[in-house]
């Protein structure tokens, strides 16, 4: 019997991030992301404060982590 692989739904997630305003930031809503789910895929967009994640994390658990890095959800 073959073991079928494991396959992980991922949801687009999009966040708007009122204090993300320079790179620094971005380097640290990256990071806090990554610790969560190293294999998301992280889009920002700083002009806008817009994050877009692709993951398999529940929301709830990437809004703590991002809250806990200083970058509040609005």
């Amino acid at each position: 019997m073959q073991a079928r692989p494991l396959t992980r739904r991922l949801t687009m997630l999009n966040f708007k991030l009122p204090d993300m305003t320079c790179g620094h930031c971005v380097k640290a809503v990256t990071q806090a992301v990554q610790a969560v789910d190293p294999a998301a895929q992280v889009v920002i967009d700083l002009p806008t404060h817009r994050l877009q994640v692709d993951t398999a994390v529940p929301r709830e658990v990437l809004v703590a982590k991002l809250v806990d890095a200083g970058y509040t959800p609005a």
